[in-house]
């Protein structure tokens, strides 16, 4: 089966850019959560990056779950930062494809839920940055500024970009089931016998409810976090970039996918509730027919 690619947008100044001094920043969405207090003990034991505090003291009640950390030594003059998502998403800025897979590799054993490799590199999104005055999304480049919130300009960019990878991850989940059901799908058009079983679709709907639960309930793709309810600039630049990335359209499309699939497992649970009663009907006739038999049998051998 070949996974439907998602269109992405196309930056023919890469190059130009890059040459001019511009950085790249790229997500990764890994597994369905990382135990963070494991990582970051792990990374103290390596000692190639050093953990940041995110926040001050003071805003310890709104900090998100996250884990920045930067690397302990430079290539060139700008920082490396990494920011690990609890919900198993990494976003490296200023890190070579070499590192960036030496750190997916670091990763693996602090994932729960580890996704396909292939598809996490499908589903991951690259982006340039450079530093400026103020923080803003221009021409397809993340600009961060170099005052004292760059860390929470890059987390709320890297926030944005998570989100945007892990919805791929749940686009992508959702196609492959898609095609799953294809052939039930083409039996029901034909009016053939339905070749799945009433366990099988159980599982099957339930796959849908917990998809449906995580994009809807379990995530931020439905409204802002509360991170950025009193930081108006973050909160600006937050929703510019989840709109870069069509997090909205992308989410109100995965909906309605859902709700049809959900109609149609429905559908089929219905088809094969209605085959089963049948059978149980059958069955119960069956019975008193026997039933019956043996009476009359023993009414004959009673009176001969």
């Amino acid at each position: 089966m070949q996974l439907k690619k998602r269109p992405r947008r196309r930056r023919e100044d890469e190059n130009e850019k890059l040459a001019k001094g511009y950085k790249t920043v790229t997500a990764f969405a890994t597994a369905d959560e990382y135990d963070l207090d494991r990582l970051v003990r792990a990374l103290r034991e390596q000692n190639l990056y050093e953990p940041k505090q995110f926040l001050s003291s003071d805003d310890i009640d709104t900090e998100p779950d996250v884990l920045h950390v930067t690397a302990k030594y430079k290539v060139g003059d700008e920082c490396r930062d990494l920011y690990f998502f609890r919900e198993g998403t990494v976003v490296l800025w200023n890190c070579t494809d070499l590192e960036n897979s030496n750190i997916l590799r670091f990763l693996k054993p602090f994932e729960q839920g580890s996704y396909d490799e292939g598809t996490v590199l499908e589903e991951s999104e690259s982006m340039l940055y450079n530093n400026d005055s103020t923080p803003r999304l221009r021409h397809n480049s993340f600009y961060v500024s170099q005052s004292d919130e760059s860390d929470l300009e890059k987390y709320t960019f890297a926030n944005a970009m998570s989100l945007s990878v892990k919805l791929g991850i749940w686009e992508a989940t959702l196609e492959r089931y898609i095609d799953s059901m294809a052939y039930v799908t083409e039996d029901l058009k034909r009016g053939n016998k339905i070749k799945i079983t009433r366990s099988e679709m159980l599982r099957r709907t339930g796959e849908l409810f917990a998809l449906r639960h995580v994009i809807n309930l379990s995530s931020d793709l439905l409204d802002t976090p509360d991170f950025y309810w009193d930081r108006e600039q973050l909160e600006t630049l937050y929703n510019q970039t989840c709109a870069y990335f069509s997090i909205s359209r992308r989410t109100r499309v995965m909906n309605e996918k859902l709700n049809h699939c959900v109609e149609l497992a429905d559908l089929i649970s219905s088809n094969l509730n209605d085959d089963h009663h049948v059978r149980l009907e059958w069955m119960i006739i069956i019975l008193i027919m026997v039933e019956v038999g043996f009476e009359v049998l023993h009414y004959v051998d009673k009176f001969t």
